[in-house]
């Protein structure tokens, strides 16, 4: 596979954004910023979701020592609850844009929604995450770095076995609900158990 362009355009250190954890049932919604050297490359750079959980950890080791600026930024599971998944994801990715040490001229997104962010020019791309390295890393911090505080979650509310699921709705995961209650950070205006009705 051929690596992915740095960037969608060079030399205005424009940022990549993603997100992880939209739909999962538990804990927080995380999103990642990232400005790459213009020259930045790798063959394994693509969308998170394709990589094995040992080169997502690899790449995240490279990206955050390699990017000229990244951070990673979340919004917790009463705030989803209070103005909805979609609103939460992009505030997370502008909590991440508001945490870099360098300002982006320009920023890239994963999807097909996104708020203006100040005075920058912001666009998005569909499956964006696929098509720009800096989106891909984008979803990688976010991926890798929601993943650990799930792990951590795990060990105070170990019936849902977040270690393994990461709070995302397996048959295991909705039995566990089912079992024992939703914990206080499971997203209570998302569909929990299968004879749930959602409150939207």
């Amino acid at each position: 596979m051929q690596p992915l362009p740095a960037c969608h355009t060079p030399g205005c250190l424009e940022a990549g954004c993603d997100e992880a954890g939209r739909g999962c049932l538990a804990g927080p919604v995380y999103a990642a910023a990232v400005i790459l050297p213009d020259d930045f490359s790798h063959p394994w750079l693509n969308d998170s979701k394709q990589l094995s959980e040992s080169r997502r950890d690899k790449m995240r080791e490279l990206i955050e020592r390699e990017a000229i600026a990244w951070a990673v930024a979340s919004v917790s599971a009463e705030e989803i609850d209070q103005i909805n998944i979609l609103r939460a994801s992009i505030l997370a990715m502008h909590r991440a844009l508001d945490m870099l040490d360098v300002r982006p001229g320009a920023v890239i997104v994963d999807g097909n929604r996104f708020s203006p962010y100040g005075d920058l020019q912001c666009t998005t791309f569909i499956k964006g995450d696929g098509r720009f390295a800096n989106i891909a890393a984008a979803s990688i911090l976010a991926k890798t770095h929601r993943d650990q505080e799930m792990r951590r979650l795990h060990a105070i509310y170990p019936h849902y076995a977040w270690d393994i699921n990461k709070g995302y709705p397996t048959k295991a995961h909705r039995a566990a609900i089912a079992e024992h209650g939703p914990s206080p950070i499971h997203r209570m205006t998302f569909r929990l158990i299968d004879t749930q009705l959602t409150l939207f």
